[in-house]
């Protein structure tokens, strides 16, 4: 079977990789002139005139996330090399905060939860009680039920230095507004899938080379092709069955049996809705699919990269108290990442800033922040790059009804966005390359049109 995935993001590199596997002959076309989607290397330039490898925008793995893990390493990714292991940590600038000690859970978390700096003991008692009715429940709540009604009983404390940025990191939606369904998801497989399953990773190399480029050289060294560069202009029933896909004003000769869309979704939107010569059968369903994939909404995330000389902070990752005057609400120390010393990378997840706006205020909050480690003493800071992804994500709301994998027959989508026959996740990578794997497992030959 002739297999073509369109997209060579996260979720395409998956598809492509299982399509493979299963002996299919497959060709990956992608628009950018690099594969890695919304999680790629993108050059930068510090202040001193060398060149920088940056990432498009900060991001976290955890130990549960196996099918990222097993990717990269069916693809030659040392992951202990290319990812930094730590205890699930949420420290503040001030050192107050969570981190949890190596043990099986549960008790790194009920270790942890009475260790917390700062936390009153009411506080850790209302989130151990909380806790105990998540798990009494089986970590399920009411579709319609936010974060927020999630953490009803749960202090402000708590909800500003511990859910508030929990929920923000995870799924890039605010606590008000976010799915308390897929919250309890992401912590039940975290926090309950096993010794390490909440352990941050953080890469120590570019996203690029982390997993989608080694995916490329994997997928070329087992017979597939990728065509970067070429945007794929629509997609055309063939009059007997398969797909040709058009791109640059001009029919790609080769009909493909099944195609894959793992473009963002509203490019895999648009060609759906550019479909002809469909039956009324064929047009409804793709009508039905391109409304729920209109239907989604997205959220921006702004990663600032600001240099300052002679700064190390003394964890690679801390929490910042993020208001609106000081939106970021996390920061990375690239230098204990492999990046050179003084990188840092400020991390503003739900964004709705302007990028002059956002750089003057991150700036300023840098400032504050760093003067803490240089005698309170604001070190000099240069801005590095500013990277705003506009779609970064779906918001990820309560009762949210994403698109369907299977769109037509021999067309199937995936991505974050996609629902599929594994766990709801947010925006994320494992989400994606779940996503990816599901729908190459589950791809069909298209019967014939007529």
């Amino acid at each position: 079977m002739k297999v073509a995935v369109i997209g060579a993001g996260w979720a395409g590199m998956a598809a492509a990789i299982a399509h493979a596997q299963a002996g299919r002959r497959v060709t990956v076309f992608e628009a950018a002139r690099r594969v890695g989607g919304r999680a790629r290397a993108v050059p930068g330039t510090l202040p001193d005139g060398s060149a920088v490898t940056l990432d498009n925008g900060q991001h976290i793995l955890i130990g549960a996330y196996r099918e990222s893990l097993r990717l990269m390493r069916l693809v030659g990714v040392d992951t202990d090399a290319a990812l930094l292991r730590l205890p699930l940590t949420l420290l503040f600038v001030d050192g107050q905060g969570l981190q949890l000690p190596d043990l099986p859970p549960p008790l790194d978390a009920l270790l942890g939860i009475a260790r917390a700096k700062g936390w009153h003991w009411r506080d850790k008692l209302a989130l151990l009680r909380t806790a105990a009715l998540w798990r009494l429940r089986g970590f399920r709540c009411a579709p319609p039920v936010s974060v927020a009604q999630l953490c009803a009983r749960l202090t402000p404390r708590l909800m500003a230095d511990f859910m508030a940025p929990l929920c923000v990191s995870a799924l890039n939606t605010p606590v008000h507004a976010a799915s308390g369904q897929v919250f309890l998801r992401v912590l039940q497989d975290s926090l309950f899938s096993g010794r390490g399953g909440s352990n941050l990773l953080l890469p120590r190399t570019d996203l690029g080379a982390l997993f989608p480029q080694a995916a490329a050289h994997w997928l070329r060294r087992h017979g597939g092709q990728i065509i970067t560069g070429q945007r794929v202009c629509g997609l055309l029933p063939s009059a007997d069955a398969g797909w040709q896909i058009s791109g640059g004003g001009a029919v790609a000769p080769e009909r493909f049996e099944h195609v894959t869309l793992a473009c963002p979704p509203w490019e895999a939107r648009r060609l759906v809705a550019g479909i002809a010569r469909l039956d009324a059968a064929g047009q409804r369903a793709a009508r039905c699919w391109s409304a729920a994939a209109d239907g989604l909404r997205f959220a921006a995330i702004a990663t600032v990269y600001v240099h300052a000389a002679g700064v190390r902070l003394p964890q690679p990752m801390l929490a910042l108290r993020s208001t609106a005057e000081q939106p970021a609400q996390f920061v990375f120390d690239r230098g204990w990442l492999g990046g050179p010393p003084g990188l840092l990378a400020f991390v503003v997840s739900a964004s709705d800033g302007e990028r002059a706006s956002i750089e003057r205020q991150v700036l300023q909050q840098a400032g504050a922040t760093l003067a803490r480690w240089t005698s309170g003493v604001q070190p000099p800071l240069r801005l590095v790059q500013t990277v705003l992804e506009k779609r970064a994500t779906f918001a990820c709301t309560p009762g949210l009804q994403r698109p369907g994998m299977q769109v037509l027959p021999g067309l199937s989508a995936c991505g974050d966005y996609v629902q599929g026959p594994y766990p709801v996740y947010p925006a994320t990578l494992e989400g994606a390359v779940l996503s990816g794997s599901a729908a190459a497992a589950q791809a069909r030959p298209t019967p014939a049109w007529r």
